[in-house]
């Protein structure tokens, strides 16, 4: 791939370092509230949507993506609170009905729309970004930035205790919905990136690395997309090298820093010591 344009090849990695800093970002909120599942719930539902998009030719895969996603969003909430369940075990529910949509779509499909680039969309290709989808990436990384700006102070009341933030008059419900929303509008939009099946790799794995070197939050939402965007750059240039598709690498990148931090996190050398006096008869 090295003899592929610069006109190409600077729109994808500029897309796969937005993407990766929005992902990373959101999956603070996801690994510090317990939601890990979350990401593999939007993904399925944006699945479900571009499938749709796929089969009926006059849908836009990426805007079904989006409508799904939301929708999946504005269920999963309410349903929570309603059936008095944890989160995760409508997440559970939620998995398997939009998979089997996706793939009920997909089947529906002609078999030009199966072979075309907006199936890519599934699995991910970023070759073909353009620079209008990456500023809308710019422009979801902005309004991540005013978000939590604005609403910071709220946020974090919420990941550190959401009975305690309630308590203390923090709308946590709002709060918490918000969350849910943002999750499947950064997922929508950075499909194309990873494709539905690897974005979990950029939700989860650069949070969770970041978390292993900081106790403090406000820290993690900043060394987050740090890592996402090392991750995302260090996959972009494998990928070349190995000529790889883009999306894998990238997920492969985040995958070996996240176990590289936990082989090395300070965290862990200074539990290592209470765990050992723990073992002792």
């Amino acid at each position: 791939m090295f003899g592929l344009p610069w006109t190409i090849l600077l729109p994808t990695l500029l897309g796969s370092i937005l993407a990766a800093m929005n992902c990373s970002v959101v999956g603070v909120f996801i690994v510090r509230m317990n939601l890990s599942s979350l990401g593999f719930a939007m993904s399925h539902a944006a699945f479900a949507g571009a499938a749709l998009g796929v089969a009926v030719a006059a849908l836009d895969p990426v805007w079904m993506a989006l409508v799904f996603a939301i929708t999946a969003a504005m269920f999963l909430g309410p349903l929570a609170d309603a059936s008095r369940l944890n989160t995760d075990s409508i997440i559970g529910a939620l998995l398997p009905l939009t998979m089997a949509l996706g793939f009920v779509f997909l089947n529906k499909a002609p078999s030009s729309g199966i072979g075309s680039g907006a199936l890519s969309l599934l699995w991910g290709s970023v070759l073909g970004i353009t620079m209008r989808q990456v500023w809308t990436l710019a422009a979801v990384a902005l309004g991540l930035i005013i978000l939590l700006a604005a609403f910071g102070k709220g946020f974090l009341a919420v990941l550190l205790d959401r009975k305690l933030a309630l308590a203390t008059g923090v709308r946590a419900r709002g709060h918490f919905y918000a969350v849910l929303f943002v999750s499947a509008i950064v997922v929508s939009i950075s499909l194309r990136i990873t494709g539905g099946l690897l974005i979990y790799a950029l939700m989860v794995l650069p949070a969770s690395t970041a978390l292993q070197w900081v106790y403090d939050i406000k820290k993690a939402f900043f060394l987050a997309p740090a890592i996402g965007t090392l991750g995302a750059v260090l996959g972009f240039i494998f990928s070349l090298v190995a000529d790889l598709p883009i999306g894998s690498s990238i997920a492969l990148a985040t995958c070996v820093l996240f176990l590289i931090s936990l082989a090395i996190s300070p965290k862990r050398r200074r539990r290592a010591p209470a765990e050992g006096i723990d073992r002792i008869p």
